[in-house]
């Protein structure tokens, strides 16, 4: 009798311990990217997915780019250069004390003040030149110019909490000492290289994530996150490699599949007359740099096949692109043409340009930041060597890539890029941040290392000014024919965002590629 009665409890107990799995308590996800838990330091749209968790923003985005309010219910343009936010009541940081207008005023200050920081987040607050707290929850933001993109632009301006950030470095975060925010998801545990662990914050103001612990593993390798997730060690994966979608959907794993707002597009120095990773076929600096003819831009640009891209390396999982945004999204520009594939152009061009025999370039890029990025780089390579171009490549991790590739460092000739647009949900944040020339006080041309056009810069400038969006919209668009006529950079494609779960996971991939544990859910 007794046997039976431990029998049956044992039972019910298996039965409790699947019901709360089903019901959504752990999730772990397979992740390429190694966080920064200081949601103001080193700007990559990966670690403003991980900020999401633990930090709120005023202004949030929805799995389609459409703006929503995170801790701003409203916001109110005043006038052409003041807006009013009104704050969500009743909003609690992890250690229970209160959000206020404060704790805004204390970011917007601390994202520009960071020190030794390799990609700021300055750019989510330029334009702002003061700001005033007309109560706990009402404040008022000046800009020194028209900006009708600034509640868009602060989705990447995370709220951290004045009372843990004050004084506190990139290490206090790391450590947990000043993670608290209002997210909903409080720290855990992070070992760097390894895992970074978080649990619902159970007075969280919103809805609920559906999973109670959430642990990123973090595994950069594509095949070895691949085969953790069909091994059953993992529950789910992001930047999915598209040649093993098949292997998965075939294994009974779940794809899931967005378009994504990035570009991913090439780009050459055309500022430096010697650039350091130019020189000619015999692996010596060159007097005069090519690249800052248009004739070899453009030959480059007529020997990438975009076909091979998208449906070769890619494995279909990718659209051919003409312009820093993708089409259907504002200020895409439909009069721009694809340039065509023409390695016998290309190398008349090159001819013409005084480079009949070619030269030596080296093409820079990630290994752990795009899908497939270090395979497209080989594969760029490749199609310029047809044309008599002798191609080097170097791949490194992004942290490394990117902390070398802004000014002033400048350390690269030629360089595989991608531009996410669902910041704003337009074109003036990339083409202010890519293409614009490096200006510091105006915050522009952050991740421009090697693109100046004075005329662009006055277009760019001047469309993120104007409110009226129709005119803004003419004036992004002239500013991207500029940039495209001038062939640097060099658009490519637009990748897929993917997501793969096991079986009684759904998960909703977001065009901006976040990955993010609340857009998981135990299937129905």
């Amino acid at each position: 009798m007794l046997k039976q009665f431990y029998q049956i409890f044992l039972f019910i107990m298996v039965l409790i311990i699947m019901s709360q799995n089903a019901a959504g308590k752990d999730l772990t996800i397979g992740t390429q990217s190694e966080p920064s838990i200081d949601p103001h330091f080193l700007y990559l749209s990966t670690n403003i997915a991980y900020s999401k968790h633990i930090f709120g923003r005023l202004v949030d985005r929805d799995e389609n780019g459409r703006r929503i309010p995170d801790l701003a219910v409203s916001w109110n343009a005043i006038d052409d250069n003041t807006w009013e936010f009104k704050l969500r009541k009743g909003v609690k940081f992890h250690d229970g004390s209160e959000f206020t207008a404060q704790d805004v005023v204390f970011s917007f200050e601390r994202i520009p003040s960071l020190p030794n920081n390799p990609g700021s987040y300055a750019n989510s607050i330029s334009g702002i030149v003061s700001t005033e707290i007309i109560d706990p929850h009402t404040i008022i933001i000046k800009t020194d110019k028209p900006n009708p993109v600034l509640p868009s632009q602060l989705h990447n301006a995370a709220i951290v909490s004045k009372k843990h950030a004050a004084h506190a470095g990139s290490n206090d975060f790391a450590s947990g000492k000043a993670a608290i925010g209002t997210g909903p998801y409080k720290f855990v545990k992070y070992i760097p290289g390894d895992r970074l662990v978080l649990e619902r914050f159970e007075d969280y103001w919103g809805n609920k994530p559906a999973y109670k612990n959430v642990t990123f593993r973090i595994i950069s390798n594509d095949a070895v996150r691949t085969a953790a997730l069909l091994g059953g060690d993992i529950d789910m994966i992001d930047n999915v490699p598209p040649a093993s979608v098949k292997l998965l959907e075939k294994k009974g794993v779940s794809v899931f599949k967005h378009p994504s707002d990035r570009v991913i597009f090439l780009t050459c120095d055309t500022v430096r007359d010697q650039s350091p990773f130019v020189t000619d076929k015999d692996g010596n600096p060159m007097e005069k740099n090519p690249l800052k003819d248009i004739r070899v831009r453009k030959a480059i640009a007529k020997s990438i096949h975009h076909k091979a891209l998208t449906q070769g390396v890619m494995e279909g999982l990718a659209i051919p692109a003409n312009q820093l945004i993708p089409e259907g999204w504002f200020s895409y520009n439909p009069d721009i043409k694809s340039e065509e594939y023409d390695p016998q152009g290309a190398a008349e061009l090159l001819k013409e340009a005084g480079y009949p025999d070619g030269f030596g370039l080296t093409i820079h890029g990630t290994n752990n930041r795009y899908v497939n990025d270090a395979k497209v780089c080989q594969a760029v390579a490749q199609m310029l060597s047809r044309i008599g171009i002798k191609m080097k490549v170097e791949t490194l991790p992004k942290s490394v890539f990117f902390s070398q590739m802004p000014f002033p460092k400048q350390a690269y000739s030629f360089w595989l890029l991608g531009w996410g647009n669902a910041g704003v949900g337009e074109s003036s944040k990339g083409l202010l941040t890519v293409v614009h020339s490096f200006d510091k006080q105006k915050g522009t041309g952050t991740y421009n290392g090697g693109c100046y056009n004075p005329r662009l810069d006055i277009l760019a400038e001047k469309a993120a000014a104007t409110v009226d969006e129709a005119q803004r919209e003419i004036l992004l668009k002239e500013a991207m024919a500029v940039a495209m006529n001038d062939y640097n950079p060099i658009p490519l494609y637009t990748q897929y965002s993917l997501m793969a779960a096991k079986k009684g996971i759904t998960v909703t991939p977001r065009a901006d590629e976040q990955t993010l544990a609340m857009n998981a859910r135990p299937s129905e």
